[in-house]
């Protein structure tokens, strides 16, 4: 699929470089993302990468849509998905299961495996994060084992915990900071991840693991990261 563009408000472009979550079409988004901020273009206030698309968003009174369209296209002409090796992997620290994970049991009667299982096979890959969005620092990670595909709940929950680690249908996620939501949770981190004061320790491109920590490890860290 070639790249298109569109106009987003008087202040953005969008580049689609496909329609799906796809690892191809991830590199092809990372390789645009840093091919436009190589080139500096005047105006450019900043880029946000998403599953299949790259939004630039531009100062209206320094450029208009059109001039960055023209300077972005050949961009997108020249530039091919690579292989995305780069960013950093992300160690985070999860208690799964009882009240620090309250859907594990259900995840796991949902794939027909033990709960251990669900846990091992959860921890086991290192997730892409393709976009960052719905709150502030929440990731959307690709490569989640299809056995742990779950629905979502059919009735969201209206509070949950900063540093929920949940599956919602073929993704799987962090929750920052607290709020609702519908993913079935399976743990929770004690790190705070996001703070208004400092940068994210993630971004779109890097990569997440996961390690499995006892309730006392959990407690321990809290302690330390100011989370209890």
């Amino acid at each position: 699929m070639e790249t298109a563009l569109y106009p987003v408000g008087d202040c953005g472009l969008l580049a689609v470089c496909g329609s799906e979550i796809d690892e191809g079409v991830g590199d092809k988004v990372t390789a645009l993302d840093a091919a436009v901020r190589a080139a500096r273009l005047p105006g450019v206030v900043e880029t946000v990468p998403a599953f299949a698309s790259l939004l630039v968003r531009y100062d209206p009174l320094h450029t208009d849509y059109d001039t960055l369209a023209a300077a972005v296209q050949p961009l997108a002409a020249r530039t091919r998905a690579r292989r995305h090796h780069g960013g950093r992997t992300v160690t985070i620290p999860v208690c799964y299961g009882g009240d620090y994970g309250p859907d594990l049991a259900f995840v796991a009667q949902h794939a027909g495996l033990t709960e251990g299982e669900v846990i091992r096979r959860h921890t086991a890959p290192k997730y892409r994060i393709y976009m960052l969005g719905f709150l502030p620092g929440f990731p959307y990670l690709g490569g989640l084992d299809p056995a742990l595909f779950t629905p979502r709940l059919q009735n969201p929950r209206t509070a949950i915990p900063a540093g929920s680690v949940g599956i919602g249908g073929q993704q799987t996620g962090v929750y920052p900071v607290a709020s609702p939501g519908g993913w079935q949770l399976l743990g929770r981190t004690p790190l705070q991840l996001f703070a208004p004061d400092r940068p994210l320790p993630y971004a779109a491109g890097d990569r997440i693991k996961f390690t499995p920590i006892t309730p006392a490890q959990f407690e321990a860290l809290a302690r330390k990261e100011g989370t209890v």
